[in-house]
């Protein structure tokens, strides 16, 4: 058994891949069994021979490379690295436009998760490109937080739901932590099942540390003392389908832990809102449409993916 298997996930971004694996050999110590897996998710085939050169010239059997042919999103592409991981104690999942900045990074995420016997979820501190403080935490998706805002639940109930905006120096509860980097216990994510593969984006490290929470008693933490670079979203872009995808997942994991009322309560409130910001920006009719429809998960972007030749 190895101590940690890390999984990333590469598409269309090798450099980012190539960095972000460089950076966790140069911060991890000797005393650390690991390995690396690197999820190709159907990225152009110019992409992945690059990272495949790459992944060769480094020569070191940490390293194991697979090629999915089908983009199967962050769930889906993390499981089919989890179903290629050696027997293990902790999954880290990063993403791959990550960098870790802290010496020794893994060897003090297990002894946080030794130390803390209620904790199987964890994350250092993210940072930008700058190395300036951002928002690693957040709250569990609820139709009460939609609807008046997370903000709103902070100034009412800090101890329930703290400050996100603020930088926390000592270790902190927190509903859940940010997908770009979930330092996970083995056995609570396999007796939960793993990510939830119908979330094709959007919203997987809420429901997972929420099922881990409910199932296996278990909690998410912060822990500040370690620290890494977050290039946000190096691999997707902000347009009408990345909104809509949000939402698919948001009232899919919505029905599925608050029930089909909640879901209808968050698409009248979704439905009011779009049909008025349509009237301004016209590309949000799409996403008004659909909310007519349910937002099913038919509509997603996992249904519009072609398997590659090779």
């Amino acid at each position: 058994m190895i101590d940690v298997s890390c999984i990333l996930i590469n598409f269309n971004t090798s450099q980012y891949t190539i960095n972000c694996v460089q950076s966790i050999i140069e911060n991890t110590d000797n005393d650390v069994s690991y390995e690396i897996i690197i999820v190709d998710n159907a990225s152009i085939y110019d992409d992945y021979e690059k990272l495949k050169s790459a992944v060769n010239q480094l020569s070191d059997t940490k390293i194991k490379l697979i090629r999915s042919k089908l983009n199967k999103g962050f769930g889906g592409g993390n499981m089919i690295g989890f179903d290629n991981a050696r027997n293990c104690s902790y999954f880290a999942f990063i993403n791959n436009d990550t960098l870790f900045t802290s010496e020794n990074t893994l060897a003090k995420l297990i002894q946080f998760m030794n130390q803390t016997s209620r904790a199987a979820v964890c994350s250092p501190q993210m940072l930008d490109a700058n190395k300036n403080f951002r928002r690693t935490i957040d709250h569990f998706s609820s139709p009460i937080r939609e609807i008046f805002k997370r903000s709103t639940l902070e100034l009412i109930n800090p101890k329930r739901y703290p400050n996100r905006k603020i930088k926390h120096n000592k270790p902190l509860k927190v509903n859940y932590i940010q997908g770009a980097f979930m330092f996970i216990e083995a056995n609570a994510f396999k007796n939960v099942g793993g990510f939830d593969t119908n979330l094709f984006l959007y919203y997987e490290e809420s429901d997972i540390c929420r099922r881990i929470l409910q199932r296996e008693k278990k909690e998410t933490y912060l822990v500040p003392e370690v620290e890494y670079i977050h290039y946000e979203s190096a691999s997707s872009s902000k347009n009408i389908s990345m909104k809509i995808e949000q939402k698919i997942s948001l009232l899919y994991y919505t029905k599925k832990h608050f029930g089909w009322s909640c879901k209808l309560i968050l698409i009248f409130y979704f439905s009011f809102r779009y049909f008025f910001s349509s009237l301004i920006k016209p590309k949000n009719w799409k996403l008004f449409f659909l909310l007519l429809k349910g937002m099913p998960l038919s509509a997603s972007l996992k249904q519009k993916q072609v398997e590659l030749n090779r």
